[in-house]
């Protein structure tokens, strides 16, 4: 076609320099354009200077010459795009029976790299039409030990093809001493374990990786704990797949545990996969393990809590995780995410902890986290979608205790109308007679609420913040979001206008809740019985442990300083009784004895100038 396009540009009709690409257009018969994709050139049209091109959305499109020339990129013959159209059933072919091959086209179509997205892209669905996942895992396994590709450990960074062939104990040493940093290098280490038995010299590269992880560990032991436990385990595992032996002083997991370590913050930092091998390196290490596992519940993801239970069910500490779980329950002090995973545990030796107090500890704890950023609403999902959840839990409560708990679901702000409904809904299927409560009849008037100055000076301050920063804020951003146009898509729109609502509820609710409050600093209370506003010691009866009890008001809450809210359970069953007394109380079918040793003044807490 050259001597064609040469008369149209001596005839005027062409640009001179427009003559090199249309000669390449049109030798390889294939071109890209950025807005259509992939064409095929169907004809060369020279009388009117054009090409017919078949794009996937503008078949039998025509182009003139001049406008093609600017505006196409020649794709060859041999390009997997091109190969599609041409030969789409050899390309299929060579995806059964010839992995390397045709991802070696796709790399070499695209400048010799590409990542794992790009790759599935081209290829799915038209040439590989089954399943994708199950096909790549078959390839990479080959890329590995083929010395012409290089993978990455990060599925963001391309595979790259190289025309030099390298051994894979080099590719893997080569990619080890070039990451950066001690975890990148424990990650790189563990590549190597994975392929350890393709290596022809196993000691070797092991002895070399070890070396280099051994100089690091001791300098991250400190200052990135996490991280260097991370590296010792996998050079513990390269040890013993490769059968070298320990270097002398080398550091091990002791010395992990052996500094002053949060174990919640600490699993946090490892990756999941991690974390049980991590607890039972802890317990060789810990004498008092189980004291420390048994505290991390309730600060720690409900992945995290599993692992810990798990812990303490497999060394026969079952009855020391009840007795957290059900003092946690009972104080309402139990985290959102631990109260999830009890929820999705809910086995059979949990039955005598799960119970209608379970789902109030729930409402407190969602209440609690609905403001913190960091908390997710993982827990109120699980209620709503688990659809016998709620049942189960108030199945063994009196009908006077459902009630209760429908009054507080009713009140809560956690749930918008339409997904309390759905939950009002699964109570009455069960217990009809709660039917009137929820079609508005009228509730008795709440009881005031007896507060401590200082709780009831943040519940002024959360007033004044959600009231004078947080609703303006939020308009700000409903304003803002309605201005990007198309509210029917538009996110930002949505999520401003489902914040509203969390905020305008969170407003109602604080504004009933501060006109019950009556504030006090608990002053000269009556110590002749246990009263609002003292501190009681008390003896367990059955197990014989002196506990202490500071009763204060309704918001208050400090278990680990012995502080409850005199409407915990606790507190109800110790109110108005003197010391010597004995007292109960039923806890989700468990029935909890004291006796009632002494009674004093808890020290007044003063008040804010301008609150009384």
């Amino acid at each position: 076609m050259r001597e064609e396009f040469e008369k149209l540009v001596a005839a005027g009709k062409l640009n001179h320099k427009h003559l090199e690409q249309l000669v390449t257009l049109t030798d390889s018969g294939y071109c890209e354009h950025r807005s259509w994709g992939f064409g095929k050139i169907t004809t060369v049209d020279t009388v009117f200077a054009r090409f017919t091109i078949d794009f996937q959305s503008k078949p039998g499109h025509t182009m003139d010459l001049g406008f093609a020339a600017e505006s196409l990129k020649p794709i060859p013959a041999d390009h997997i795009l091109a190969r599609k159209v041409s030969d789409l059933e050899g390309l299929r072919q060579t995806a059964a029976l010839h992995h390397l091959d045709l991802i070696k086209l796709v790399l070499q179509s695209y400048g010799g790299l590409a990542t794992i997205d790009q790759i599935q892209k081209v290829l799915v669905p038209d040439v590989i039409r089954d399943d994708w996942k199950k096909w790549w895992e078959a390839a990479k396994k080959e890329l590995k030990k083929d010395g012409h590709f290089q993978v990455p450990l990060k599925k963001t960074e391309p595979i790259i093809y190289q025309h030099k062939e390298t051994s894979l104990q080099e590719r893997l040493l080569s990619e080890f001493r070039a990451v950066k940093g001690l975890k990148a290098r424990a990650l790189s280490a563990g590549e190597v374990l994975k392929n350890m038995a393709d290596l022809k010299d196993k000691a070797g590269a092991a002895g070399e990786i070890i070396t280099a992880l051994n100089a690091e560990i001791a300098s991250h032991l400190r200052n990135q704990p996490a991280v260097a436990l991370e590296a010792i385990f996998a050079r513990d595992d390269l040890r013993e797949a490769s059968g070298v032996p320990a270097t002398e002083g080398e550091l091990t997991d002791a010395a992990i545990w052996a500094q002053d370590v949060r174990l919640g913050q600490f699993l946090d930092q490892l990756p999941a996969a991690r974390h049980r091998r991590a607890l039972q390196s802890f317990k060789a290490s810990t004498p008092l393990w189980h004291e420390v596992a048994r505290a991390t519940l309730n600060v720690v993801p409900a992945k995290l809590c599993g692992e810990c239970a798990n812990l303490l069910i497999n060394e026969n500490k079952l009855e020391l995780l009840k007795d957290t779980l059900a003092r946690l329950v009972s104080q309402h002090s139990a985290s959102s995410e631990l109260l999830l995973w009890l929820a999705k545990e809910r086995s059979d030796s949990f039955a005598d902890i799960l119970g209608p107090e379970v789902f109030r500890a729930m409402l407190t704890a969602m209440e609690r986290d609905q403001f913190n950023e960091k908390k997710s609403n993982r827990l109120r999902d699980f209620i709503l979608d688990d659809q016998s959840l709620l049942v189960e839990l108030i199945g063994s409560a009196d009908l006077d205790v459902i009630k209760d708990l429908t009054r507080a679901l009713q009140l809560s702000p956690c749930f918008d109308d339409m997904d309390k409904r759905s939950l009002l809904a699964r109570i009455v299927k069960s217990y009809p007679a709660v039917q009137s409560l929820i079609s508005g009849e009228q509730t008795r008037q709440e009881s005031n609420l007896i507060v401590s100055w200082s709780s009831l000076e943040r519940r002024k301050n959360e007033y004044t913040e959600v009231v004078q920063k947080k609703i303006p804020a939020n308009s700000k951003e409903i304003a803002i979001a309605r201005s990007y146009g198309d509210l029917r898509e538009n996110h930002e729109y949505k999520a401003a206008k489902e914040m509203q609502k969390i905020l305008m509820r969170r407003k109602s609710e604080l504004e009933a809740q501060l006109v019950r409050a009556r504030g006090t600093d608990f002053a000269n209370p009556k110590t002749d019985v246990a009263s609002i506003g003292t501190r009681v010691r008390v003896t367990d009866l059955d197990s014989k442990q002196v506990e202490n009890f500071s009763i204060l008001g309704a918001w208050d809450s400090d278990p680990e300083q012995g502080v409850i809210s005199y409407l915990t359970p606790v507190a109800q069953s110790l109110l108005n009784h003197k010391p010597g007394e004995e007292v109960q109380y039923e806890m989700e079918g468990v029935v909890k004895r004291y006796r009632l040793e002494a009674v004093e003044a808890c020290p007044p807490v003063a008040a804010p100038a301008d609150s009384k």
